[in-house]
């Protein structure tokens, strides 16, 4: 128990864990049919939709439960309530990052980087401004948004900022997606 108390990466380590137990519980068929069956429960699902969306094991999943709502809900309503799902999903990554994880990452660098090589780079004026700006690209992207949301946590950007940063790009990106889906779903069919 001391070595735990003593042990530097206890996030590290619970974010791990927790990537191999989202792992194993997506190959679950009855969770899958659960998540699925969510896109029949109208906003609810989309909440649900957006707060998946954001993470590399769930988007699958995620947009699955998009696509189906895209039959029943319009594309902006879609956008709206699956954009706040995805902004708490990012902000509990956000909040993750800028307050646990990047304490432990500086710990990895000053042990790795005793010139301070990598510190000087994080701290140029090119490179703080450039942070965010990818971070934000990244999000409003239909890609996964956990290193988006970790280059915005680096830069030490305030909570409201980002939350509402979050969800103007996801409920964009969703509704754009949702569009997508609508488009091809009408030229298939």
């Amino acid at each position: 128990m001391n070595y735990w108390r003593s042990w530097h990466f206890k996030n590290i380590t619970f974010f791990v864990i927790s990537i191999i137990f989202i792992y194993f519980l997506s190959q679950v068929e009855s969770f899958k049919v659960f998540l699925i069956d969510l896109g029949v429960f109208g906003y609810f699902g989309a909440f649900v939709a957006g707060v998946l969306f954001v993470s590399t094991f769930t988007v699958a999943i995620g947009i699955l439960i998009l696509s189906v709502l895209a039959k029943t809900l319009s594309p902006i309503e879609i956008g709206l309530i699956a954009g706040l799902g995805a902004a708490i999903g990012d902000f509990m990554i956000f909040s993750f990052v800028k307050n646990n994880l990047t304490k432990e990452l500086s710990y990895l660098y000053r042990k790795l980087d005793k010139g301070n090589h990598i510190k000087d780079i994080f701290y140029s004026r090119y490179f703080s401004w450039t942070l965010p700006v990818l971070g934000a690209i990244i999000i409003a992207s239909p890609f996964p948004d956990e290193f988006g949301v970790s280059l915005m946590g680096i830069s030490k950007m305030k909570n409201y900022k980002f939350f509402i940063t979050s969800f103007v790009l996801n409920s964009i990106g969703i509704f754009l997606l949702v569009l997508a889906i609508l488009l091809i779903e009408d030229k298939i069919l």
